[in-house]
């Protein structure tokens, strides 16, 4: 216990940027949380902080010994409030940041469920495709789809997965012919995904790993999927889609999906939040209801 009361100590001289600071937080000394630090120093054989009279930084060893402590405090953090979850009310605001389309027709509905469920819960609900700094903004949680690159300080969770298919309208294929391949697209008109001036190509797994990439021919770039999808029920061409946009177009007959031999593309959906925010039970029943209820819906 003791050599985790000064694993605390460190990490809050290490966020709060000095040892005054950290001090302040603690209601401690300062001269007590330099001895804790200086006690667990002497204890790893390494110097974690370059000191001056007035300043305190980290050193490099204390970098790393500081991003596995924090994930360490994390952990514990989140056990703690795992066991208090069963003990306490959902209550509280929660805030979600979300993509437009899937959050409105997947994520919202799923979120919105909880507050009949749970009367003193209250959900800001925020809808953008671009990424958002959580800490900055303010928001609890995020749901993001595909990659989520190298973003420090943030916990995750994939809660379900988005299977990409190939459609076109019946009258496009009865023109136009049906492809029988991957590399058959190339010879095709589409409605792509563009943003930034880029399209965005079509990727497939490949066989022996990797992805097989196509990029059809295109007059037509949005940078709105329900609108890709109008297009192609429209005629215009093909489309690279998630499934579960597409489903009830499917089933009417306004779509049909093609290469459904072929594998289409998966990206993982994620819910990311904030690795120093302890993982309260608002946040934990919506992340679970999202695990539970996503996969479903994307069938």
């Amino acid at each position: 216990m003791e050599h985790l009361n000064g694993i605390s100590v460190f990490v809050e001289a290490a966020e709060a940027g000095g040892f005054s600071a950290a001090a302040e937080r603690l209601h401690l000394s300062r001269s007590a949380v330099g001895k804790a630090v200086a006690r667990l120093e002497q204890r790893l054989g390494v110097r974690l902080f370059h000191r001056t009279t007035r300043t305190q930084s980290l050193t490099e060893e204390g970098q790393l010994f500081y991003e596995s402590c924090q994930k360490a405090l994390g952990e514990i953090r989140s056990a703690e409030a795992l066991l208090e979850s069963g003990r306490q009310e959902i209550r509280g605001r929660l805030r979600v940041s979300m993509p437009v389309l899937f959050g409105r027709q997947c994520v919202a509905p799923l979120l919105r469920d909880l507050l009949r469920r749970h009367p003193q819960l209250e959900l800001d609900l925020s809808f953008g495709d671009r990424v958002v700094d959580l800490l900055d903004e303010g928001f609890d949680l995020a749901i993001r789809n595909g990659s989520l690159g190298n973003d420090a300080g943030l916990m995750t969770r994939a809660v379900a997965e988005q299977h990409m298919t190939v459609c076109a309208s019946p009258d496009y294929l009865a023109e136009r012919g049906v492809p029988q391949s991957v590399a058959d697209l190339a010879g095709h008109d589409a409605a792509v995904y563009c943003r930034g001036g880029h399209p965005r190509p079509w990727s497939f797994p490949a066989a022996g790993g990797g992805a097989d990439t196509v990029l059809p021919k295109t007059r037509l770039r949005l940078d709105d999927l329900a609108a890709i999808a109008d297009a192609a029920a429209a005629g215009v061409g093909l489309a690279w889609l998630p499934s579960w946009l597409v489903r009830e177009r499917v089933r009417r007959g306004d779509l049909v999906r093609v290469l459904t031999d072929r594998p289409g593309l998966v990206f993982k959906v994620h819910a990311v939040w904030p690795g120093t925010r302890l993982l309260l039970p608002k946040m934990r029943v919506a992340i679970d209801q999202l695990a539970t209820g996503l996969p479903r819906m994307m069938e």
